[in-house]
């Protein structure tokens, strides 16, 4: 009352194939931890990332504030606003990605 021989075989082929992908992806995704951890080290801090976060907000505000046109007085309170939103989102994300 054993198995057919024919259903052993498949089911040693492919433990032979999950076997050989599992070697694969450890010899091909050893460097690849390798750079992950290398992308998780502690970067830049939050002051440098306020520095960068502070100048691309002035340089993006003032291509919003040059593309506005004739609008600019009457946005310029909303705009004083979103650039400290700006600034505080951007620096934060800065901070947390590099």
């Amino acid at each position: 009352m054993g198995a057919p021989s024919g259903d052993l075989k498949l089911f040693g082929l492919l433990t032979l194939a999950a076997l050989a992908i599992i070697g694969l992806l450890g010899y091909f995704g050893a460097p690849l931890v390798a750079e992950a951890s290398a992308a998780l080290a502690p970067g830049i801090g939050l002051k440098t990332a306020t520095l960068w976060g502070f100048g691309t907000t002035v340089v993006l505000f003032l291509l919003f504030a040059l593309v506005a046109g004739d609008g600019l007085l009457g946005e310029l309170p909303f705009m004083f606003g979103a650039f400290f939103t700006f600034f505080a989102i951007l620096t934060l994300l800065i901070a947390w990605i590099f």
